[in-house]
C-alpha cells in the first residue's frame, strides 16, 4: 500500500441479509444510505490511527474495489474511514475499544 491507503476485506457478503428478527430482506430491497464493517489487511506507510487487524466502519458507496487471488478487497483512503474498532484501544479501564 502506498501513502494513506488502507485495504480492506468486507465482513459482510453483498445480497441478502436478515433483520434482528428474522426477516430475510433481498439484495434488491431499496435501504437508506447504510455504513459497513470490515476488516483491515494492509495499510500504506502514513496511515496513523488503524493497523493490520483492526477493524473499520466505512461507506459502501464510496469505494473502489479490487481482486487479488480470488479475493475481492476495497482501496479506500484513511480519511474515508468513519471509525475504528481495536482490541489494543481496551487495555484501559475507560476504554470502549472503539474510536471515531
Amino acid at each position: 500500500m502506498l501513502h494513506d491507503r488502507v485495504l480492506v476485506r468486507s465482513d459482510v457478503p453483498e445480497g441478502e441479509r436478515r433483520s434482528g428478527g428474522g426477516i430475510l430482506i433481498p439484495a434488491t430491497a431499496a435501504v437508506g444510505k447504510r455504513l459497513a464493517w470490515a476488516e483491515v489487511v494492509a495499510v500504506g506507510q502514513n496511515v496513523r490511527t488503524v493497523e493490520v487487524g483492526d477493524r473499520v466502519l466505512f461507506d459502501p458507496e464510496d469505494r473502489a474495489e479490487v481482486e487479488v487471488r480470488g479475493t475481492a478487497y476495497v482501496l479506500m483512503r484513511e480519511r474515508d474511514l468513519h471509525a475504528v474498532a481495536a482490541e489494543r484501544l481496551q487495555g484501559s479501564e475507560d476504554s470502549t475499544g472503539l474510536y471515531l
